[in-house]
């Protein structure tokens, strides 16, 4: 039987999971806030809608006569998307709203985390009252992580004794609209990420991803959305140990068994410290960038993942090619904090090389009719093409046996892709920064 999948999302993470089911007895029907080129390419059909508005989803869903949808961004998952689908007859690969919250609502991590005795939990306090989370601060031995409740796009976390002072954490909480807060124990160590496919109660996980938060080379500036990641040709990362990686499986084990009707992609970011993994969050879907890390080298095919959890089975078992990867985005130039859109996008998938491209926000513009709602006033000289967006606009992924020849592939195409009107994190899978990882848990742990 050949499956209508419904694609929920326009990103790269989303580009990503089109490529992945691109191959497979499959007709893939997306929707999305934005056309993503790339993903309207591999897709038999492509809607324009809000994926938050749960009845516009199933709409189309219905309309294409979908058997299985794929929720890609969190936001959807937040607003009940795939209760809705479930409740017109449609399988959704993404937790419902409920546990979702394990991702869209901090607060509610932590204390799950806590009264389920899930492993890695950080001390933290949760606060409704913005002044008694200051007083916190002023007699809290040590620094802490600030963590809105609620969905920042990865862009809301401040870290005392990292990116900013006592006293400005303070006034970022005084000046923000935040209604609930976490605070928690700053967390010291290398981060990484371990996504885990979920479905009746079995699990099965990719090789680990480091993502660079960080908008600037050296890990300065402004947290970002993610500027890029890397994976190694084995689970564990550089500076990891297979006891690492282990530690890490248990922890989402526990979640999936606290979380008895979860299922989709659940995706744990940790910080590997001097006593091993803690919890930096959870998140209820693939991360982005580090989708474009894990699916290129799935060797399994990902709709029988799908069809597999729709059909009550375990989650079959995943094979993973044993390649190295590197992403790195391209961004406009002032992101995140005040990004000029408008930059067109030089790179395809034929100058792109060996490399794989990935787009994520941009718009397609055409002087027989725009394809996407313009972001920019001044478009009446545009030449046809694809040009950047206020948001994270492409990301290009080398693939190979070693992460250092993973991040020369990557470079070449971004050469190509030239410089103009962008941004880009360079150093990412570089073997100097790579190696700083490794020298970093090395003194931690005081090798």
């Amino acid at each position: 039987m050949r499956e209508n999948v419904l694609l929920i999302g326009g990103g790269g993470r989303e580009h990503a999971i089109a490529r992945a089911l691109a191959d497979s007895e499959a007709d893939i029907y997306a929707c999305a806030g934005n056309r993503n080129p790339g993903i309207a390419e591999i897709a038999a059909g492509f809607e324009t809608l809000e994926t938050t508005n749960p009845e516009a989803v199933v709409e189309y869903g219905t309309e294409v006569e979908a058997t299985i949808a794929v929720v890609g961004p969190e936001a959807p998952l937040e607003a009940g998307v795939a209760d809705e689908l479930e409740a017109a007859g449609i399988y959704a690969f993404g937790p419902k709203e409920a546990d979702a919250r394990i991702e869209t609502d901090k607060a509610f991590q932590r204390r799950f985390m806590a009264e389920n005795d899930v492993p890695g939990c950080p001390d933290f306090e949760t606060f409704d009252d913005m002044e008694a989370a200051c007083e916190f601060i002023d007699e809290y031995d040590g620094d802490l992580a600030i963590k809105p409740a609620g969905l920042t796009g990865g862009k809301g976390v401040k870290v005392i004794g990292d990116q900013i002072t006592a006293e400005e954490g303070k006034a970022y909480i005084r000046e923000s609209d935040y209604d609930r807060i976490v605070l928690e124990e700053r967390l010291i160590g290398e981060e990484f990420t371990v996504q885990a496919f979920v479905a009746n109660g079995t699990f099965e996980t990719a090789p680990a991803v480091q993502d660079h938060k960080r908008a600037y080379e050296g890990d300065e500036g402004p947290n970002t959305g993610g500027m890029g990641s890397y994976s190694d040709a084995t689970r564990e990362l550089p500076f990891m140990n297979e006891e690492d990686y282990e530690e890490a499986v248990s922890i989402i084990e526990a979640t999936v068994d606290a979380l008895a009707d979860y299922r989709g992609i659940l995706y744990g970011q940790y910080m590997l410290t001097s006593e091993g993994p803690k919890v930096i969050e959870f998140n209820a879907r693939f991360g982005d960038p580090e989708a474009m890390n894990t699916l290129p080298v799935l060797e399994t095919d990902f709709l029988d993942v799908l069809t597999a959890a729709r059909d009550g089975e375990a989650v079959p078992e995943l094979e993973f090619a044993d390649q190295a990867t590197v992403c790195k985005y391209a961004v406009p130039e002032g992101y995140p904090t005040d990004p000029d859109a408008g930059a067109k996008v030089q790179v395809d998938e034929e100058s792109a090389g060996d490399a794989l491209l990935f787009y994520a926000s941009v718009e397609e513009w055409s002087s027989s009719g725009n394809q996407n709602s313009s972001s920019s006033d001044d478009v009446d000289d545009r030449e046809d093409g694809i040009y950047t967006t206020t948001s994270r606009s492409f990301a290009l992924v080398g693939v190979a046996d070693t992460i250092t020849d993973a991040e020369e592939i990557a470079e070449d195409a971004l050469a190509v892709a030239g410089d103009d009107g962008l941004h880009v994190r360079h150093d990412i899978g570089k073997p100097d920064l790579v190696q700083q990882r490794i020298d970093h848990i090395e003194e931690l742990r005081g090798d």
